[in-house]
């Protein structure tokens, strides 16, 4: 790991003039003319902004939020503990719509009308990036997580082995060395010819895993057939359909949409490659139960990674749940079966309010973006680890292989998720053997 260099360039003096609203200005006098007064509050609280796609076509990812801001709000009863003193804490959490354009839009309001002392941002590029390049250019400490960290890290605009351009935003995530320990552990599980199918759209992740992942699965001596970026969106997979049955592809892999995935699915179904398929393993689609319900029987069997499920054997900081206890607690208040979001989202807090702890002056900005740098704290999804790198900026957690299963009769849910490897942290439980994939 790179350490971060304080003199390097990108680290931004908050008293530069000509920074946007308050953020610019580094007098009290100064700052107190800049804020709206809708943003103006006792020096004592403590605000943290928080943004997630509740709506749109990532909301599978947001479901689980309104359960997590509101579980944080009671366990915390409202107040932050910093340096034997208890301050008011107040969480801001706003729908992006799953629009990069309002993601971002949202987080310069947190900013600059409301004053966010730190800015929590999660779930897939088109939602953490945005925010994050907000807070950078106006100077707000921001923590994000559930986007791979390559596509946090150099889908922003960093360079391989080049000093971090960025100061104030920081990320924790899986990425390809977590993706690529996954796949290889999994698909060792069942026999197969070693041919790997990739649907990789034109997007951040798309683009980011198959310049990554994919040389690390040829060099493991599995050959992958890549028909070539696609838009988001498209309705006509045939001809990717018709290279993957041409040559013999019994895995696949790739990082749809959600919706776009269904299309794919069903449309292999029908120009015969699902038969031809022993295992599938989806990345951002497949992660939640309403994803592989809509597919109906096509659904049953996909392997996805997890980045939380009840057989981690971890508990939350902040609220003291985890594990099977955190699952019951939403499938109690909601009566919805559990997804592995509710551990994204909660581990972003735990990371955050353990910064704003530690800092020991969270209404600082050069105190809190410290003591993000040199955190390494167990939260409900594992060990979070800022001083390990892979890069500066860049904490990673881990990934568990999980698939798709038919609950028993009588079950209150339909789909069972359940963990068949455990190769990136052995504390998980591993809950079931690998079915092989079968329509």
């Amino acid at each position: 790991m790179t350490p971060h260099d304080p003199a390097h360039p990108s680290t931004r003096d908050p008293s530069t003039p000509g920074r946007r609203g308050f953020l610019g200005l580094a007098g009290a006098s100064a700052a107190a003319l800049a804020w709206p007064a809708a943003a103006r509050a006792a020096t004592s609280e403590v605000r943290v902004g928080f943004i997630s796609p509740l709506t749109g076509p990532l909301a599978g990812f947001g479901q689980t939020d309104p359960f997590i801001v509101d579980l944080v709000r009671r366990k915390t009863g409202g107040r932050l503990h910093v340096a034997g003193a208890s301050r008011p804490l107040q969480i801001l959490a706003r729908d992006s719509q799953s629009d990069p354009a309002r993601a971002s839009q949202l987080a310069k309001q947190l900013i600059n009308d409301h004053g966010v002392n730190l800015m929590l941002a999660t779930s897939t590029p088109e939602v953490v990036n945005p925010v994050a390049d907000a807070c950078e250019a106006a100077g707000v400490p921001c923590l994000s997580t559930v986007d791979p960290w390559e596509s946090w890290y150099f889908g922003r605009g960093a360079k391989p082995r080049e000093p971090s351009p960025f100061h104030w935003t920081y990320h924790f995530s899986f990425g390809v060395a977590q993706f690529a320990r996954m796949y290889l552990s999994i698909w060792g599980l069942l026999p197969s010819n070693k041919v790997v199918g990739a649907l990789y759209p034109n997007d951040a992740d798309g683009n980011a895993l198959r310049e990554h992942l994919v040389p690390q699965l040829v060099k493991a001596g599995y050959k992958v057939i890549d028909p070539g970026a696609y838009q988001d969106g498209t309705t006509n997979f045939s001809a990717q359909i018709q290279k993957f049955r041409s040559a013999g592809v019994q895995i696949l892999t790739g990082a749809p949409l959600p919706n776009d995935f269904a299309v794919f699915l069903r449309q292999a179904a029908q120009q015969g490659l699902a038969r031809q398929l022993r295992i599938v393993t989806p990345a951002k689609v497949g992660l939640f139960p309403s994803d592989v319900q809509a597919l109906g029987g096509l659904g049953h069997g996909i392997t996805t990674g997890a980045y939380w499920s009840p057989a981690f054997p971890y508990v939350s900081p902040s609220t003291g749940l985890g594990g099977q206890a955190l699952a019951n607690a939403y499938t109690k208040s909601s009566g919805k079966q559990w997804t592995q979001q509710l551990g994204g989202s909660l581990s972003l807090f735990d990371v955050g309010l353990a910064a704003l702890a530690r800092s020991g002056a969270p209404t600082d900005r050069q105190a809190v973006v410290k003591a993000i740098r040199e955190l390494d704290v167990v939260t409900v999804v594992g060990r979070v680890n800022f001083r390990a790198g892979p890069v500066p900026n860049v904490a990673t957690t881990p990934l568990i292989g999980a698939q798709w299963l038919p609950a028993p009769a009588g079950s209150r849910f339909a789909l069972r998720y359940l963990t068949v490897e455990h190769a990136d942290d052995p504390q998980v439980r591993i809950q079931t053997h690998l079915h092989p994939y079968h329509v």
